[in-house]
């Protein structure tokens, strides 16, 4: 027989996307619309990028610091480890929509804009301590939305073996 059809789901940042089971037609990343949709409401990665220092010039910026920041942290959340992948990643449906902008429309960083973005912007001195700051900034956003009732820390009591030498060990 077959499911019932139901009304396709709309996304809250982009209306316009419906996620919808076509059989064999899948996205393997469509699974980023809720952490992008998270995103949206919060102003996650928007923060961040407001708080960068851009010192890129000229007419060749093709993407925001917002679509940057997004298509480095989407991607690996979606597990691409480095840039290897952002070729392929900058014409994919998903991706271009959870990252934005021009990527809409357009394609996303290519493999060399994206790897310049993390090794020399994101390493940048001014931009370090703003990086370091983001993980409080975003916690203390969603906890501006929500208050915290309960707080649950999850300790890894896995063992990790570590390898040197003893001071004084031969």
């Amino acid at each position: 027989m077959g499911e019932a059809r139901k009304d396709a789901l709309r996304l809250g940042f982009d209306r316009a996307i419906k996620l919808e089971f076509h059989g064999a037609r899948v996205s393997s990343d469509a699974d980023l619309f809720p952490y992008r949709d998270l995103d949206d409401a919060a102003r996650l990665t928007e923060s961040v990028a407001a708080d960068l220092f851009d010192f890129r010039t000229g007419n060749n910026i093709r993407h925001s610091m917002t679509a940057l920041v997004r298509q480095s942290v989407f991607s690996r959340l979606a597990g691409y480890e480095d840039t290897n992948d952002a070729e392929r990643l900058s014409e994919d449906p998903v991706m271009r929509h959870v990252i934005g902008g021009r990527a809409v429309d357009r394609k996303a960083s290519s493999t060399s804009e994206i790897g310049r973005f993390e090794t020399d912007v994101l390493t940048h001195p001014d931009n370090l301590a703003a990086l370091m700051n983001m993980p409080g900034k975003w916690v203390d956003r969603i906890r501006q939305r929500r208050a915290i009732k309960k707080l649950i820390l999850d300790m890894d009591s896995s063992v990790s073996e570590t390898y040197g030498h003893q001071e004084g060990a031969l």
